[in-house]
């Protein structure tokens, strides 16, 4: 009979520590976001993303499409935003051009002919933040890979176009709306 009481007793003590023990946990419920994206979506609901020409002095015609593609995927699987037109109406706007398309030899070997080749593609961002002062970002972006010297750029262009295009895209939204 003893046994049972102190059981119960301390059965009881268990149960009061726990409920006090979560009561102050019930109004504090922390938020994460696996990408990074910081938004406030009761202040940002519409973004405007203009079309980003090439302005480059080696231009291949498809890489627009491929990266602004890329760049409203992105956004549109990455946040609640609603893209919109018309970037002044926008809560957000990103606008810009592609400035960089470069070809360059690397990992040059013993006989003086490179072994590698790097393509490396530029887009300069300006990055417009309508609700809030000093969130603006107007920067350059750079990312390159390399591809061997003896396969032909026509054969491996999509693909490294494709590749930069991501990484430039997960470079520009850690900068603006990653607000990192």
């Amino acid at each position: 009979m003893d046994l049972n009481r102190i059981t119960a007793r301390h059965l009881r003590a268990v149960w009061l520590v726990l409920l006090f023990a979560l009561l102050p946990a019930g109004g504090c419920i922390p938020r994460y976001t696996l990408n990074g994206s910081s938004i406030d979506y009761n202040i940002y609901k519409t973004i405007s993303v203009s079309n980003f020409p090439i302005r480059a002095a080696l231009v291949y015609p498809p890489l627009q499409q491929t990266f602004e593609n890329e760049l409203l995927d992105y956004i549109t699987r990455n946040t609640r935003l609603r893209v919109i037109d018309g970037g002044s109406n926008a809560d957000l706007q990103m606008e810009g051009e592609i400035t960089g398309y470069s070809l360059s030899p690397q990992a040059v070997t013993e006989d003086a002919y490179a072994s590698k080749t790097r393509l490396t593609i530029s887009v300069r961002l300006k990055y417009i933040n309508n609700r809030e002062e000093g969130k603006d970002v107007d920067q350059t972006f750079s990312a390159y890979r390399d591809f061997d010297a003896s396969e032909m750029l026509t054969d491996v262009q999509d693909e490294l176009c494709q590749q930069i295009s991501k990484e430039l895209v997960d470079l520009i939204f850690n900068a603006t709306l990653g607000d990192w």
